[in-house]
């Protein structure tokens, strides 16, 4: 797990070989066990001279300490800076050598060298993990940034004329001369909607994200992106029944996923919150290693929030070397500036903040974790997968019009122990299937933005959406095209690597995901019950009560901290002199607040959004 940037320039552009160095330097707590540069002429050339390229690196040392510095260049002068982790290295490396291939390393980082050099653009197809890399071939003089199939690692991009920039995180471009703080104003309009940004846009114009599952080839000086891998869920798929035993085989590729993720030469652990996803993995976990392991989990004096108790129940089940941690109103308001730095972004939840809590605790006596991340977005964990099958029946009995009339007046006041209810109701009524998705889990739908907000709502067009492919399999494809790279895998990689700890993810592993998406929708969702698979899995290693427990999601009590502790910390950052102010159309943004400590609703999701918004207009100073 590392830092990668760097950049590929005509030599009239000016950047020095100092500029590599300070752009890994930017991203210095993503790696801080080793850092390296590489540099090289390029034989293509234009009307303005010839190219140069430069790599970055900063390295967190997983496997092979000694061995695996970066950048990595071959025999043949092919260079390579990774970030991520290949599992199956170790049986690629046995099928290259079975071809000549000569390794000078036990690391995984050489095998993206010489799989390139064997079996070309495609290798990328044979990798099972997480990557994101930048690999310069001097024979063909060409150039590959690839980012891996779920978007677990992130590669941002920027690009002008004689210039392609790219990095792990956003502040190393920053780092480039001539690159300007401006923000991206369409960029914003889809934060309103969404609560983040989705690919290929940021907030920062000019800067933008390399998609999931995306490659990008500079071949003597021309430029093209294209699609290595799309979820399987985007497409149709007969319904037909399993022809070996679906629970079965489902274990067994969790297994083998969670087996292939123990891979280390350093000490590894796990995110316990005592949910389902996460004690399976732990259970799995146990299983292999044979000894405790050590779990970490964060709760709140607020009981009704707090999860501590279903993870200690599990920890001591399964005889983890437990770790609790107890997270405050003190930690969110302290961790926000880091959190927004780390993130190159609004925070777009309060989790982040915890996540960031936990991993500076894991750090002290780990360097890997796995997670419990991505269940959810592949088996159909969301109370919104159940629900939104009956979209077409709910708009078929309550036309828009009485909807909006009638309906959406009665949602807003509901209470907000209702809220559950106020999202279902609020959600089917959108006609359009991307304005659903995005009210789901959104902040604003688009008539509450534009009444709120002076910010146009760009249109947006969900990728890979196929309305062949089923109600379930429709959702479950942004989910996992959207939501998840965009959002919780974004948050997931900067809380943790801003804490220098590497997070795996069984969950997603792409055979578990496509053996998954082969079976009839109702081995993920049965009825009204999500995750129906995994549940099965886990019936027999885990407690009942951690089985049938109800999804509650990981919730924070925000609500009551912004109406007591943090209210003057609110007041003073959205008042007067908030440089956000002027997004807001006159008086309103006053009124929600105002609804909200008085406590006639309960706008957390926006006043967070609101928030954090404005803290990363403070932290990064974009014109506007």
């Amino acid at each position: 797990m590392c830092g990668i940037a760097g950049w590929i320039a005509r030599r009239d552009i000016g950047l020095s070989d100092t500029t590599a160095k300070a752009m890994a330097d930017a991203i210095a707590h993503r790696g801080p066990d080793g850092e390296g540069t590489y540099f090289a002429d390029a034989r293509s050339s234009d009307s303005n001279g010839r190219w140069r390229i430069g790599f970055g690196h900063r390295r967190l040392s997983i496997i092979d300490l000694a061995g695996g510095a970066q950048p990595m260049i071959a025999a043949d002068g092919t260079a390579v800076t990774f970030n991520g982790e290949i599992y199956n290295y170790l049986e690629l490396k046995k099928e290259l050598q079975a071809l000549g291939a000569v390794f000078r390393t036990n690391s995984d980082t050489e095998i993206l060298l010489l799989g390139y050099r064997h079996w070309g653009d495609g290798f990328v197809n044979r990798l099972a993990g997480m990557f994101a890399f930048a690999l310069w071939d001097p024979i063909k003089d060409r150039l590959l940034i690839v980012r891996d199939r779920f978007g677990k690692k992130p590669v941002f991009l920027y690009r002008r004329d004689g210039l392609i920039a790219f990095s792990s995180e956003i502040k190393a471009i920053l780092a480039l001369p001539g690159v300007e703080r401006r923000l991206d104003r369409e960029a914003l309009g889809l934060y309103f909607a969404f609560r983040y940004v989705p690919s290929p846009r940021t907030l920062f114009q000019g800067i933008e994200k390399l998609g999931a599952g995306q490659m990008l080839v500079w071949d003597k000086g021309k430029v093209a992106v294209s699609t290595y891998y799309v979820p399987p869920d985007t497409q149709p798929r007969a319904d037909a029944p399993p022809q070996a035993d679906p629970v079965a085989e489902f274990e067994r590729l969790l297994d083998q996923a969670v087996t292939r993720r123990l891979i280390a030469d350093v000490p590894l652990g796990a995110f316990l919150s005592g949910g389902l996803d996460s004690s399976t993995i732990v259970a799995l976990m146990a299983r292999r290693l044979g000894k405790p392991v050590s779990t970490y989990s964060i709760g709140f004096a607020e009981e009704q929030y707090s999860e501590l108790p279903h993870a200690n129940l599990v920890a001591k089940q399964l005889g983890c070397d437990h770790h609790p941690v107890l997270f405050s109103t003190k930690e969110l308001i302290d961790g926000m500036a880091d959190a927004t730095r780390f993130r190159d972004a609004p925070v777009s939840e309060p989790a982040d903040l915890p996540i960031l809590l936990l991993s500076r605790m894991a750090v002290k006596t780990l360097k890997v974790v796995q997670t419990g991340e991505g269940a959810d977005e592949t088996l159909a964990g969301y109370p919104k997968h159940a629900y939104d099958r009956y979209a077409s029946l709910y708009q078929a009995i309550v036309p828009g019009a009485l909807h909006d009339m009638l309906v959406e007046p009665v949602i807003n006041a509901l209470p907000y122990s209702l809220r559950r209810i106020k999202t279902a109701a609020a959600s089917l009524g959108q006609r359009d299937f991307t304005e659903r998705m995005i009210r789901w889990f959104g902040a604003l739908d688009a008539g509450e933005q534009a009444a709120l907000t002076t910010v146009p709502r760009p249109a947006y067009q969900a990728p890979y959406d196929n309305p062949d492919s089923g109600a379930l399999r429709r959702i479950l494809a942004f989910d996992q095209t959207v939501w998840l790279p965009d959002n919780l895998l974004e948050r997931g990689d900067r809380m943790t690597m801003g804490a220098s700890l590497e997070s795996r993810m069984a969950f997603l592993d792409h055979d578990l995901v496509a053996f998954a998406s082969s079976l009839p929708g109702k081995y993920r969702l049965n009825g009204l019950t999500g995750k129906w698979i995994l549940r099965r899995v886990a019936e027999k290693i885990l407690p009942r009560s951690i089985i049938e427990r109800p999804k509650s999601g990981f919730r924070m009590p925000v609500n009551q901290w912004f109406r007591g502790e943090m209210k003057p910390f609110i007041t003073d950052m959205l008042g007067p002199n908030a440089l956000s102010r002027g997004f807001y159309r006159p008086g309103r943004m006053e009124a929600r607040l105002d609804e909200h400590m008085q406590g006639r609703q309960n706008h957390e999701k926006l006043v967070w959004q609101m928030l954090v918004l404005e803290l990363f207009l403070r932290e990064y100073k974009l014109a506007v």
